[in-house]
């Protein structure tokens, strides 16, 4: 469901004191739909619609979206479409006020273990070319570079980097996913 807009790439790299480990994943319902629109509107020039989330969270055989919070507070949210054995990222986005404190990790290591379960055994998502920050998580995460999409953010005519990772039913990806967790919290 790529519509040009969606920058899974908001996602941030580093953790920070505490807060990853506070991080809270449930299912994105109703009641979370004001928090992330507001996240969407400050993180984005061309926001997803309250309309268009409903549309997503209306289906679902082919969507899984979630919501990280800390308390009552949504920091970020992630979502994942499914086709056949390949899921995409239609969207990983934290909070601008929260960047750089692991949420995006813990958003996408929660969709990535679960993901094997709903049939996929692949992962794509499109990131821009600029977000080296983005991109180098998803490096982490065993995403790597496959092609450009020249234009495809229409806001602003950036390109952008179009990453999968492979095989993620595997123990080989199960480990990787293992030593990102460990990395979040040492105390484990």
């Amino acid at each position: 469901m790529s519509d040009g807009h969606r920058d899974p790439d908001r996602a941030d790299d580093g953790p920070g004191p505490g807060v990853a480990g506070a991080v809270r994943i449930a299912p994105f319902r109703r009641r979370h739909l004001r928090s992330v629109v507001r996240i969407e509107e400050d993180a984005y020039p061309r926001p997803w619609s309250a309309t268009l989330f409903l549309s997503e969270l209306a289906q679902r055989s082919s969507r899984r979206y979630t919501v990280g919070t800390i308390g009552p507070i949504v920091v970020g949210y992630a979502g994942l479409m499914i086709v056949g054995d390949e899921g995409h990222v239609t969207t990983l986005t934290v909070d601008p006020g929260w960047h750089h404190r692991g949420i995006g990790t813990v958003l996408l290591l929660d969709l990535a273990r679960a993901a094997p379960g709903l049939g996929v055994r692949h992962l794509t998502l499109e990131v821009r070319v600029g977000n080296t920050a983005a991109q180098a998580l998803y490096r982490r995460f065993g995403f790597a570079p496959v092609g450009v999409r020249k234009n495809y953010y229409a806001e602003t005519g950036e390109d952008a980097i179009i990453m999968w990772a492979r095989d993620i039913d595997t123990d080989a990806y199960t480990e990787r996913l293992g030593r990102i967790d460990a990395h979040l919290d040492p105390t484990r």
